[in-house]
């Protein structure tokens, strides 16, 4: 070409991809955001998604609040088993968004993975439901325990659609609030102000289904009984996803940008093969795709600038060869993909610290749920379901949410200079804090609760509890949303769901070291014959003891996420 023909074919290039490029994100009928952003996108959008949430979490909580209820009453399961077999079931259920992660970024997108894994959804609560309606030998607490009393059949139907459910649960909780924020442009600052507050208003969403099953649904179970109990929450997933649906028209859906576990994986295989090769001292040297090659072959995938931490890894963009610019990408990797694994790495300690909060969080419905049971529930002349406590928790988070994004936000806006207000590693801290004394709280009442049982007063008001559940609220409000939104704003943007996923994991793995905790502890404090920390009278045992312990465990957590957020370096 000469040297003007050679120009006109780049500018044809640039102005071809430039499209290409806002062709990976389209409406539900393909046609790019460009031309369809007007009546796309934005809120417009997300408040089909936030009522679809408050549904979805509605019949989960529905489930999930008064699950060891149904564990011990119906398939009379003693105080450790109903705690073990709870803690197992969440955890399942967080760690199935890594499986909806994979297929979102790699295959489906988020809106059709979405909607595969609500079909899961709807035949497992479906199967729970129509488990509650087998006939049982004996209900209630006061029935032989782990005996087989209940029909084999209603424990296989009914373990069958929970753990359905909880794939199902799991498959779509990294796609929706990822879906949720890509109807928002960074580029643009009046959405990227918007984005912000979506993950304020979309756990909002949450709770409010949190309430209406930590109350209503919770007293229908108890005083109407399981099969309209669970049919309830089975009738939600129906409605979140018809509401799902309707929004259609509105969304802006991203294509996928290929697997992500496999872009990862290049880096290292091809690092690994040329651990012997020295690095250049330019870093501009390392390979790295055109403008026009990155928008053509990546489908517009934004390119990140090369850092000089982990330098292991920038071995896999070392061109050692001519023909490697013509090889396969298991022996030659972009920069970018180098940095993408990069962040990924950097992001793990923190993403480590979540997991010992999201064991005090798991407490809320197991431990503190015994605790109150034990407790004198009449208020009045109005007995409390001790499950309807967790709805306190709800309370909390739905009236703390508009107060941090109207009041909280603003004003600290004007100290900070960040237009977040806080910063997500900020705002997890505080979170993290919170927790400590959500154990300090639960302990102090339960050691107040032993002391006046074996004084023989009268027993201690469940309402008592109320703080420790407040304080969980308030500790969701930072920590689990400051979590989304570092999770999501600092991942690159072909691993969205998957960033979403692993910080999702951290209550899959909360939950299992709560029930290591409580199986270890079990274990230890019953040698020599005594009753434990933790029997199934509580009134012989030392529960406060094991919410010390926690509490413990959850300071020494504060101090570590300190020490590695200090040292953290954002995207």
């Amino acid at each position: 070409h000469t040297s003007t023909s050679t120009k006109e074919y780049q500018a044809c290039l640039i102005q071809g991809s430039a499209v290409h490029r806002g062709d990976r994100v389209v409406d539900i009928k393909g046609a790019p955001t460009p031309i369809t952003k007007h009546r796309t996108g934005s809120w417009k959008a997300c408040k089909f998604i936030l009522v679809t949430e408050c549904f979805e979490e509605l019949a989960y909580y529905g489930i999930q609040f008064n699950l060891v209820t149904f564990l011990k009453t119906i398939l009379q399961e003693s105080n450790v088993s109903a705690a073990r077999n709870y803690t197992n079931w969440q955890g399942t259920c967080y760690i199935a968004p890594l499986v909806g992660a994979i297929v979102a970024d790699s295959y489906l997108g988020r809106y059709l993975t979405t909607l595969a894994f609500f079909a899961v959804y709807l035949i497992g609560m479906a199967a729970m439901s129509v488990s509650a309606s087998f006939p049982a030998a004996c209900t209630g607490l006061d029935c032989p325990q782990d005996v087989g009393s209940s029909p084999s059949s209603q424990s296989a139907v009914f373990f069958l659609g929970l753990y359905m459910m909880a794939i199902g649960a799991g498959g779509i909780k990294p796609c929706v609030s990822s879906f949720g924020a890509d109807q928002f442009d960074d580029s643009v600052p009046a959405e990227r102000l918007k984005k912000n507050s979506f993950f304020n208003w979309f756990f909002f969403s949450i709770y409010i289904g949190s309430f209406v099953s930590g109350t209503v649904v919770v007293w229908v179970q108890d005083h109407c009984g399981w099969v309209v109990g669970l049919w309830i929450p089975t009738l939600f997933i129906a409605l979140a996803i018809a509401s799902f649906l309707l929004g259609s028209g509105s969304y802006r859906v991203q294509k996928p940008l290929g697997s992500p576990l496999a872009r990862v994986s290049q880096v290292v295989v091809a690092a690994v093969r040329k651990r012997n090769v020295g690095l250049p001292r330019d870093a501009s040297l390392l390979h790295e795709l055109s403008e026009v090659e990155s928008m053509a072959e990546s489908d517009g995938a934004k390119k990140l600038q090369h850092t000089p931490v982990l330098s292991f890894l920038d071995k896999a963009a070392v061109v050692s060869s001519a023909e490697e610019l013509y090889s396969d990408p298991w022996r030659l990797c972009t920069v970018t993909q180098v940095e993408e694994l990069k962040i990924v790495i950097g992001m793990l300690p923190i993403w480590a610290t979540g997991i010992v909060y999201f064991s005090v969080l798991a407490q809320f419905s197991s431990t503190f749920l015994e605790q109150g049971r034990r407790m004198d529930t009449a208020v009045g002349t109005f007995a409390i379901p001790p499950a309807s406590l967790a709805s306190f928790d709800a309370v909390s988070v739905i009236l703390f949410v508009p107060i941090y994004d109207r009041v909280l936000i603003p004003a600290a806006r004007r100290f900070t200079g960040n237009e977040r207000g806080f910063s997500e590693l900020q705002r997890f801290g505080v979170g993290l804090f919170l927790s400590v004394l959500v154990m300090v709280a639960a302990a102090a009442v339960e050691a107040r609760r032993l002391a006046l049982d074996r004084a023989a007063a009268a027993p201690m008001c469940i309402l008592w509890q109320v703080p420790q559940y407040l304080l969980v609220g308030a500790s969701v409000v930072f920590a689990c949303v400051g979590q989304s939104e570092f999770f999501y704003n600092e991942a690159p943007e072909s691993m969205r769901s998957l960033c979403s996923a692993l910080g999702l994991l951290t209550v899959s793995l909360g939950s299992y070291l709560s029930s290591l905790v409580v199986t270890v502890v079990s274990g230890v404090t019953t040698r020599g014959g005594g009753p434990g920390w933790i029997p199934d009278d509580l009134n012989e045992g030392h529960l406060d003891r094991f919410f010390w312990l926690i509490a413990a465990l959850s300071a020494l957590n504060l101090a570590v996420f300190v020490w590695c957020a200090k040292r953290y370096k954002c995207k």
